[in-house]
């Protein structure tokens, strides 16, 4: 199967390999400052079952604090849903205009995550394969990144980049995003700003709370498919 990752037209890039680096050395985000904390509107009980799936995880490297689920929506808690698609059984299926992420499963079903995605201008679709996974990444911005934000200049690859934990923006995992057999700098990984789910936050990245991405993980082998709609 051929890869093709086609950015959405929202900007005018250049054509063939030139055009997906030009576009992937966009990066995943720092933390998000036109997303703040919303204040945590009152909603009915959470079922028990959420409070488990989102609870906090102390056996993690770096232990995870429990997601405030009064500041994101419901529809983007992690569910179980009936799913019809022609693609099999273990594909990875964006949906950008809901901000749903499907892995799709035996019997017409499919796990359903709430994504973050890129901010307008930084959009992208296309196909893709997961060619490796890393538990608590390190990160690395890269320059043309580092030219629009200097601060950044201390987490560059010649300073070994920014280390794993809880404030890098790559969260508790990563799924690196392969385009054949070239790397497109894009991810799937985890964010601890877990208020940013269902909304174009980031540079590129399409982004999970940390309790998702580690579920995610432990269901996605090297080398499963990606579809970006």
């Amino acid at each position: 199967m051929s890869y093709n990752f086609k950015p959405v037209q929202r900007r005018k890039f250049l054509t063939g390999s030139a055009s997906l680096l030009g576009l992937a050395v966009t990066g995943c985000s720092t933390i998000d400052t036109l997303n703040p904390v919303p204040e945590a509107p009152k909603t009915p009980s959470i079922a028990p079952s959420y409070v488990a799936a989102y609870g906090p995880m102390p056996q993690e490297r770096f232990p995870v604090p429990a997601v405030d689920l009064e500041k994101v929506p419901q529809q983007f808690w992690r569910r179980q849903v009936d799913y019809t698609t022609p693609y099999p059984v273990g594909t990875i299926i964006v949906d950008t205009s809901s901000f749903f992420l499907y892995l799709v499963q035996e019997g017409g079903k499919a796990m359903r995550y709430g994504v973050g995605l890129g901010r307008a201008g930084f959009s992208w679709s296309g196909e893709g394969r997961i060619a490796w996974k890393q538990e608590w990444p390190k990160w690395t911005p890269p320059a043309e990144m580092i030219a629009r934000e200097p601060e950044l200049e201390k987490w560059s690859a010649e300073n070994g980049g920014m280390p794993p934990g809880l404030d890098n923006p790559l969260g508790a995992r990563a799924l690196y995003i392969f385009q054949g057999n070239v790397d497109t700098l894009y991810r799937i990984h985890g964010s601890p700003e877990y208020w940013t789910i269902g909304k174009a936050v980031s540079s590129g990245c399409v982004r999970l709370m940390n309790q998702d991405i580690i579920d995610l993980y432990s269901r996605v082998p090297k080398g499963s498919v990606l579809i970006v709609t």
